[in-house]
């Protein structure tokens, strides 16, 4: 693969959408995401004394939760927000603003390497740097979104399609990874081994409709859309479509499908 085509200044952009609500992504909309790095560090077995990278750490959640299981942490985020809340969570961690393309780590500096739906379809050659920044014999894990159509909780996402079409096509493209084989195939391709694909668990909960909206509004696709109609649109949807899925006594809940990656970096390097 190759990164010819790839605008090498494009990383930097992305502290505009992911950003701009730090406290509140980390606070509201992070914090459902534990069932997913709990259950892919446990995939992973990661362990004490175990060098774990992730890659697009937005606000540090899953460094601290790997950091519980005795694992030495760093992490790498576009985002200088984002990366703020993350050292101010975990400050032993190295934890560093850059681009996930151009890892300024050592080869083989990690035992593991995670992302969570941080790699992308338009992003691939990502893994070629995981690659290289592992250990012979080094782990890696990686989620994407799944199959979203089929999903309870898509409903949860749809704001998200405010955005123009051509932006909405775009986020397409960025979740193509979760399509049967792509996963695999990529992975192949950039010379890992013992790959599988498993299901991953995956709830956004919220106490009501207003905190969904606000949570929602902290994402970069939700800034794609709020550019498109507006902070008071966006929200005004974002509320009207929580509330049909409302039951008296009960959180509001939206359960999605993601998908894991697992796989090996071989024990011996081989050409690529």
């Amino acid at each position: 693969m190759s990164d010819a085509h790839r605008d090498s200044d494009a990383w930097t952009v992305v502290d505009e959408g992911w950003g701009r609500e730090a406290v509140d992504f980390s606070t509201l909309s992070e914090p459902s995401n534990c069932r997913e790095y709990v259950a892919l560090h446990h995939f992973l077995e990661v362990d004490a004394g175990d060098r774990l990278l992730d890659v697009a750490c937005g606000s540090g959640l899953a460094i601290e939760l790997a950091r519980l299981r005795g694992a030495l942490c760093a992490g790498i985020d576009a985002s200088t927000r984002l990366v703020a809340v993350a050292r101010f969570r975990s400050p032993e961690s190295d934890i560093r603003v850059g681009d996930m393309h151009e890892l300024p780590w050592g080869e083989g500096a990690f035992d593991v390497v995670t992302s969570f739906r941080g790699i992308w379809g338009t992003t691939p050659d990502a893994v070629v740097e995981i690659g290289r920044v592992l250990r012979p014999g080094g782990r890696v894990g990686l989620t994407v979104w799944g199959h979203l159509k089929v999903s309870p909780g898509a409903w949860a996402l749809a704001p998200f399609r405010l955005a123009t079409q051509e932006k909405v096509d775009n986020q397409a493209t960025m979740v193509s990874l979760g399509r049967p084989g792509a996963g695999e195939s990529l992975l192949e391709q950039c010379g890992f081994v013992d790959i599988r694909r498993v299901e991953v668990p995956f709830a956004w909960e919220f106490s009501d409709p207003e905190l969904y909206a606000r949570a929602l509004a902290s994402s970069g696709p939700a800034y794609e859309a709020i550019q498109n109609v507006g902070q008071d649109a966006f929200h005004e949807a974002a509320v009207n479509q929580a509330q049909e899925h409302v039951l008296k006594g009960l959180p509001l809940r939206a359960e999605i499908n993601v998908v894991g990656y697992l796989a090996r970096k071989p024990e011996e390097d081989i050409d690529r």
